[in-house]
């Protein structure tokens, strides 16, 4: 159940410094540069198909999970009803979509694979600048 917990808050973790990192670097989120984001996520999976010698369908696999929960995560993000929630409140509202991406990712690629892909993510993820976020 550790390695369950564990591997939820490490993709929660890297979702949620995917999209503050990408909209506080462009401006605080009004005036996102999306082809850049794809462009930065291009580059990832690029990276994560040579460094785990993924094929071109896992990858494309990989991607389309990514998506997905990118996806749902922005919806929880985004909804008005959301904005007062606690992080803990936010957190119990994405932890069902992180346990269907893990679901998928197994389906996809198998156990062992699937968490050398959630490894690599958290080992790769990017680093927030700054360290801040709080009160804008």
């Amino acid at each position: 159940m550790n390695f369950r917990k564990s591997m939820i808050a490490c993709a929660t973790l890297f979702m949620g410094l995917f999209f503050a990192t990408s909209a506080f670097a462009q401006g605080g989120g009004r005036n996102m540069d999306t082809a850049a984001m794809r462009q930065r996520q291009e580059a990832m999976l690029a990276k994560m198909k040579t460094d785990l010698n993924l094929t071109q369908t896992q990858c494309d696999s990989v991607k389309a999970i990514q998506n997905d929960q990118r996806a749902k995560m922005r919806d929880i993000f985004m909804d008005p009803a959301n904005q007062g929630l606690s992080r803990e409140d936010r957190m119990a509202k994405m932890q069902p979509i992180n346990d269907a991406m893990n679901a998928r990712l197994q389906a996809a690629l198998g156990a062992d694979l699937a968490k050398k892909v959630q490894d690599w993510i958290v080992a790769n993820r990017p680093q927030r600048q700054g360290g801040g976020g709080g009160n804008q």
